[in-house]
């Protein structure tokens, strides 16, 4: 694994969240700076396609893990409960090259008695990539010694 760590903006620091999966595909960062919750990470050799762009199955598992993880940060009611995906819709609209910061922010738009529905965008270096919605159902207490 490459060294990024000089390359990461300033504010955002190293999660461990999303589970062994997301430690091998990851690392992620957060920078969490009162009602800013933004995540991010570095686009790497081994997150690639042969076109020397982020591939789509990393980012579907990026924005898998930015829903949730922002909905964890901005709502009271599911603060610290496990949101597995029910459905999650994703719009690639550039490529993100190699190399280049990847960054995200996500909102809850409505939390049920069972459910989570967020929406967020991601960008490639500043400019638009993917867009995403997502249903979470609301599942247990997550232990505090994996909380991300």
């Amino acid at each position: 694994m490459t060294d990024t760590s000089s390359l990461i903006p300033p504010g955002f620091e190293p999660i461990e969240a999303g589970g062994p999966y997301m430690q091998n595909n990851g690392p992620l960062y957060l920078l969490h700076q009162g009602g800013v919750v933004k995540f991010g990470f570095r686009v790497e050799r081994r997150h690639i396609n042969p076109m020397n762009n982020l591939h789509g199955g990393m980012m579907a598992s990026f924005c898998d893990m930015l829903l949730p993880l922002s909905v964890h940060r901005k709502s009271t009611e599911v603060g610290q409960r496990f949101l597995p995906t029910v459905s999650l819709q994703i719009d690639y609209l550039a490529p993100a090259p190699l190399g280049c910061w990847v960054e995200g922010e996500a909102e809850p738009l409505r939390v049920t008695r069972s459910l989570v529905f967020a929406q967020g965008l991601v960008r490639a270096d500043g400019v638009p990539c993917a867009r995403v919605s997502g249903v979470f159902k609301i599942g247990p207490a997550i232990p505090t010694e994996v909380v991300g």
